[in-house]
């Protein structure tokens, strides 16, 4: 089965696709904005990062969110609740984390089908 690369860079790629099966490197907002505005600002990446894959949200099977802070759980799924697709929600784990460095508070991974 062939391992398909999109926008490869030197660390990481940011979509990897084997098989039926969409894998996207963990997304960031942009840096020093509030977990709302961060969160938002991840989920319009993926949806883009989804689109040049051939899927959508629909088809997401996993999401893996990090937050800096478990305090702002409330605050990011806000956005997430207003993002998901009722009727295709994925499996879903959270949790605190360090971050790359203390202007991120979220981290979202997702991997989808095709």
């Amino acid at each position: 089965m062939s391992i398909r690369r999109i926008d490869v860079g030197p660390r990481m790629s940011q979509i990897v696709i084997h098989g039926n099966t969409v894998y996207l490197a963990g997304q960031v907002g942009t840096p020093g904005a509030s977990v709302g505005e961060q969160t938002k600002s991840i989920l319009a990446t993926i949806d883009e990062l989804l689109a040049k894959a051939g899927t959508d949200k629909t088809k997401i099977l996993q999401a893996i969110i990090w937050l800096a802070d478990m305090g702002t759980f409330a605050e990011m799924n806000k956005e997430w609740d207003k993002w998901v697709p009722q009727g295709n929600t994925p499996a879903r784990a959270t949790g605190e984390a360090k971050l790359a460095g203390p202007e991120y508070t979220v981290e979202i991974i997702i991997t989808a089908a095709i």
